[in-house]
């Protein structure tokens, strides 16, 4: 559980990062357009139209430099309709020829609420105005900017340069098409009448602009021309006049739809979006960090709790859950930034199957290993023991079924005394094995010299090798000091030891001889007896395993033996290297840390002459 923690709270920290990146800005917004689109709002009456200047318009007024007069000749068509209010989404801020600029004064005197245009200039140090024969007409001004990045998702409803302000043109147009007064402002919202816009100071006090289902109606300047009683769909609108063609029209902006709008028509949206009152907003900051870290707590609880299929279910839901969210909230008027969370439960859960996965991989094959031991255990106890059990049965049924004299009785009982004794020492023998590889057997930690281990250990095995005739030799053995368990490392050895007598030919030789290298001692012990094959050289030191050669020479033994050597090597930190050949022999080498000394023990120098033996 600490792991999974300590990898959850990586995968929460990674997410936290990755969401504040610029990368993960342009991801979101890119969610957001998806949103969008898939949530376009419910068809409405809407209450903008566009005097359209296009292609065909300026083709038919012959050109930009006859716009005035043509657009003074509409409005007054227009205006007689009766409009709510009219927003220009023209730069007037040069005069040209006069009769024209004073056609279309009079034209925005006959207007309601004439909105005209305002722009920041290229040095983006102060603004470009109507010239202020147009300033006297019009009603309010209004700046025509979109900000995209590089959508236009968003625009700011105010726009300050050189200690001069203006709010958007859309937003004085629908000021004054409710004939509303001044603008009432907090730090959080913008009132304007009864409406209150959820437009931040320190974001320009930007809106969402929600973008009509459909277009929005226009007319051209051409269509108005050719037809003036086409100017009575303008009553009762707020009329936006600008440029739509492909050359003038050059502030043409990606919408999320995935669409280009020009910036006249984006402006009659925004219009839209607040006569609407419907409003997206950004969810708080805390809400996808809030979610990023339920959503990597959700995921890792899912594979501590739960396991199998059912886990694997369980995170599917969860994942699709957490990426519904964000869906949910856009019903509710709320964007929250969906790149945060969603790469927090992703890697949350790639971590956290990825454990459980290792982890129960892990579990298996503990499982494995407990099954394949208590196999062997019952092979152990069902054929090692079978034959002492078999004397001692056998043995005691004589004793019971027929009358023996003294000496037989005598004879007899000396043999389930000494089966007795064997059963009962395969027994300690097992258990001795399966508690050291639990870890249950308390290892000492005293210091000691290599000779004290190696000499008793040949002494001990010296009486196997007189049996057969045997000759044991040892090399110099280095001054030093090792640190464990001595009584268990002089088992190690011995039991070596007496393998090596125990499987090698009546008259054959036994080496032991002793190398320090970097801190490290190898005691190598070589034997010249039946060898083994390289298959069974992998397998040697598994509990209860036997070569096959050994099986078939008939020399009893339980294969338990090389499996508490090493045991008791790796307990003492280190470990054992097998070289063998059939036929040849075999070399055990154990390699333990030493501590050398720079003095000879009287003892050393005695090894070869107490542990050789004359055949």
């Amino acid at each position: 559980m600490g792991y999974l923690g300590g990898l959850l709270s990586v995968c929460f920290a990674v997410a936290l990062l990755f969401g504040w990146s610029q990368a993960a800005s342009q991801l979101d917004g890119q969610a957001y357009d998806w949103l969008f689109s898939v949530n376009q709002p419910e068809n409405w009456k809407p209450k903008a139209m566009l005097l359209a200047i296009d292609e065909g318009s300026l083709i038919e007024i012959g050109g930009a430099r006859h716009l005035r007069q043509a657009l003074a000749d509409a409005l007054d068509e227009v205006c007689a309709a009766k409009p709510l209010a009219i927003a220009v989404d023209l730069m007037l801020s040069t005069t040209e020829e006069p009769k024209s600029d004073q056609a279309l004064e009079r034209a925005f005197q006959k207007c309601p609420s004439v909105v005209l245009g305002t722009d920041i200039m290229r040095d983006g140090l102060q603004w470009e105005e109507p010239t202020a024969a147009f300033r006297k007409v019009a009603a309010s001004l209004g700046h025509v900017h979109a900000d995209p990045d590089p959508v236009s998702r968003r625009i700011p409803l105010e726009k300050a340069v050189a200690a001069r302000r203006y709010w958007a043109l859309a937003l004085e147009a629908f000021r004054l098409s409710r004939q509303s007064g001044p603008i009432l402002e907090t730090p959080e919202d913008l009132e304007v009448g009864m409406t209150k816009v959820p437009a931040a100071r320190p974001t320009a006090r930007s809106v969402y602009i929600r973008y009509a289902p459909a277009p929005i109606p226009q007319v051209s300047l051409k269509e108005l021309r050719k037809n003036p009683a086409s100017a009575l769909l303008f009553s009762g609108k707020v009329v936006f006049v600008g440029y739509t063609d492909q050359s003038s029209a050059r502030d043409r902006l990606m919408t999320p739809m995935g669409h280009l709008m020009t910036g006249v028509e984006i402006h009659a949206n925004l219009f839209e979006t607040l006569q609407q009152g419907v409003f997206l907003e950004d969810a708080p900051v805390s809400f996808p960090v809030l979610l990023t870290l339920i959503a990597v707590v959700g995921a890792g609880l899912i594979f501590v709790f739960l396991s199998g299929s059912i886990a694997w279910v369980s995170a599917a839901a969860w994942l699709v859950l957490i990426h519904f969210v964000p869906q949910w909230l856009f019903w509710d008027n709320l964007f929250l930034r969906p790149t945060m969370p969603l790469t927090g439960v992703w890697l949350a859960t790639i971590a956290s199957a990825s454990f459980h996965y290792f982890v129960i991989r892990r579990q298996w094959k503990k499982s494995e290993a407990d099954k394949n031991r208590y196999q062997q255990a019952i092979h152990f106890v069902t054929h090692e023991m079978k034959t002492p059990l078999t004397a001692i049965q056998g043995s005691s049924e004589i004793m019971s079924r027929y009358k023996l004299n003294e000496d037989k009785q005598k004879q007899i009982a000396q043999m389930i005394h000494a089966e007795s004794k064997r059963l009962a020492s395969m027994i300690q023998t097992f258990l001795d094995v399966e508690r050291l590889a639990e870890g249950e057997i308390e290892l000492k930690r005293e210091v000691f010299g290599l000779n004290d281990v190696l000499l008793a250990a040949l002494d001990r095995a010296r009486v196997l090798a007189e049996k057969k005739e045997m000759a044991m030799s040892v090399g110099a053995i280095p001054a030093g000091q090792l640190r464990g368990d001595k009584e268990l490392l002089e088992y190690a050895i011995y039991n070596l030891l007496n393998n090596a007598v125990k499987y090698s030919p009546e008259s054959t030789g036994i080496e032991c001889n002793c190398v320090v290298e970097s801190g490290k001692v190898k005691i190598a012990i070589r034997d010249h007896g039946m060898g083994m094959e390289p298959q069974d050289l992998k397998k040697i030191f598994d509990r209860f395993y036997r070569s096959k050669r050994a099986e078939e020479s008939g020399i009893s033994g339980t294969g338990i033996g090389l499996s508490i050597v090493n045991e008791i090597v790796q307990q003492h930190e280190g470990r054992i290297d097998v070289e063998s050949e059939l036929g040849v022999g075999s070399v055990f080498t154990v390699i333990l840390p030493f501590r050398p000394s720079a003095s000879v023990d009287s003892e050393v120098g005695n090894a070869n002459q107490r542990t050789t033996i004359a055949r």
